[in-house]
């Protein structure tokens, strides 16, 4: 699922500049990602923050994909939107018909265009998460390896950390978008303490989804160039410190602030701590 290298003459640096330009442009994109997002707290218009919350995903997701495809090749890119996405709308679309995984919810209208019910952000959201938190798992799978001193890192390790670190986002994300009016919920209880509104049902289903969803992307997706994960792994440190402070301070949800902060900096912070001491 990788580019095939070009055979002609003068095509490696050519090939070589084109990903060097697309990975600046990522950079370029990710810092717009966290102006959007720094501007949400800031803003009181609703249909400002409808528009933050819409480009913040875009604009994410544009990142993931492109990053995707610079360092590990367009087909690589391709699976890793198929793989998502697909099963994130499918996810989403049984969701909302029955409930099943996440409990009894409806989307309001709010959000932009709508697949099977299911606007077309969502499953875009589950791609802009979905490739950090991949490249997460497995370097935390191949520390793992070379702890036991094992030739082959485990893809279970794969699956449990990267999946439950996508999952854990959610505990971030629910109370914002119910909060904002995006989706409702039929029955909210029962509830974590402190995350009043989400039914625990909710969190369940995104650790099955998340699960899922990574087991999938570890199956189909080669490991390729692993070490090339500045940005999105910067993206995902952002979104974990930023989600903590943005609730803590400015959205007054600190039952929010703990359970995320908490339960996503279980697997971020040993991430971050490996980038940082692998570094060159």
């Amino acid at each position: 699922m990788t580019v095939r290298t070009r055979t002609r003459r003068g095509a490696g640096p050519v090939r070589s500049t084109t990903h060097s330009r697309t990975r600046r442009l990522c950079a370029v994109l990710a810092a717009a990602t966290v102006l959007a997002q720094i501007a949400y707290p800031l803003t009181d218009d609703t249909d400002a923050l409808r528009r933050l919350t819409i480009a913040t995903v875009l604009l994410f997701a544009t990142t993931s994909v492109l990053h995707a495809a610079a360092t590990r090749g367009v087909g690589w890119a391709a699976g890793l939107f198929v793989v998502a996405g697909g099963l994130g709308l499918a996810a989403e679309a049984v969701g909302v018909r029955t409930g099943f995984p996440f409990g009894h919810y409806s989307y309001t209208g709010s959000l932009g265009p709508e697949v099977l019910d299911v606007p077309v952000v969502v499953p875009l959201a589950w791609v802009m998460m979905a490739y950090p938190c991949l490249l997460l798992g497995r370097r935390l799978s191949r520390a793992g390896a070379r702890r036991r001193r094992r030739a082959t890192p485990s893809s279970l390790v794969v699956v449990l950390t990267g999946g439950l670190a996508l999952a854990s986002w959610d505990l971030f994300l629910d109370p914002q978008m119910v909060a904002a009016g995006y989706w409702t919920w039929a029955d909210p209880t029962p509830a974590l303490p402190g995350i009043p509104g989400i039914p625990l049902t909710n969190f369940a289903g995104w650790v099955l989804v998340a699960l899922v969803m990574m087991a999938v992307l570890e199956a189909v997706l080669p490991p390729g160039k692993d070490g090339a994960e500045g940005v999105p792994g910067a993206l995902l440190a952002w979104t974990w410190a930023g989600s903590t402070l943005g609730n803590a301070v400015f959205f007054d949800r600190p039952g929010v602030a703990i359970w995320g902060g908490v339960a996503m900096g279980i697997f971020v912070v040993p991430y971050l701590y490996l980038w940082w001491d692998g570094r060159p």
